[in-house]
């Protein structure tokens, strides 16, 4: 099964330039306005090529720094459990981010694309794509990098997404395009935090089964290696 992208014309293109305001709505909705105030809280779940513990962690508060290999490629879930935007709810909404950096670009930026549940209303697919990509403020501004930091944003895809954040044994799949499976916790981690679902919450660093991803130029297939489960707590500036 393949994703479904949109909108069909989106070009591949600086997320900053993307992301100038009402440039991409989805289902051609609600105004910014209407989607304030925004909060969602529930559980996080990635994998990337990096050996545990990934050294971009925060390992009892030493802050980390490069990639283990110099390019990072990886993937990000996130399983909405409460949440709305203005008067939509949330409670539910699934997304799913494959990515990739480089440490030695200039200015490290981010290539990724994002994937939100078909299944969900168009309206609470909207709201949550336009929230992950910073779009309506908030919490993204400070922890997400493909935020704060140029990017590209490889496209927007409404596709059958599965997730399993139990602890320890997660999994997750967007179509047939990104797949994760994490194998077991690592052990011995001490206090480990990451800045995406945030350094405010303790997370697990995981040990993955399998990384998988055919997303257009983004193509990677790695096992054993780092993954991490957190809770996070996002919200916009104005609720």
């Amino acid at each position: 099964m393949r994703a479904r992208s949109y909108p069909a014309n989106l070009p591949e293109e600086s997320a900053s330039a993307i992301l100038a305001p009402m440039a991409i709505s989805p289902d051609n909705g609600a105004p910014t306005g209407e989607l304030l105030p925004w909060r969602v809280v529930g559980t996080y779940l990635e994998a990337c090529n990096c050996d545990p513990i990934c050294p971009c962690r925060t390992i009892d508060g030493r802050p980390g720094g490069r990639s283990t290999h110099g390019e990072c490629l990886g993937a990000l879930s996130w399983r909405v459990q409460s949440g709305h935007a203005g008067a939509r709810d949330l409670a539910g909404s699934t997304a799913v981010m494959a990515t990739r950096y480089h440490d030695d670009e200039p200015g490290s930026p981010w290539s990724f694309a994002l994937y939100v549940d078909e299944r969900a209303e168009s309206a609470a697919r909207d709201a949550l794509a336009r929230i992950l990509l910073g779009r309506l403020g908030g919490t993204p501004e400070r922890q997400f990098p493909w935020v704060w930091k140029p990017s590209h944003l490889l496209g927007v895809h409404a596709a059958e997404i599965e997730i399993d954040h139990s602890p320890g044994r997660g999994w997750f799949r967007a179509a047939d395009e990104v797949t994760v499976r994490v194998r077991e916790r690592l052990a011995d981690q001490g206090e480990v935090t990451c800045g995406i679902p945030g350094h405010d919450r303790q997370g697990s660093e995981v040990v993955t089964e399998s990384l998988r991803v055919r997303s257009g130029p983004l193509a990677f297939e790695f096992e054993a290696v780092c993954g991490y489960q957190a809770s996070f707590d996002y919200a916009s500036d104005s609720g």
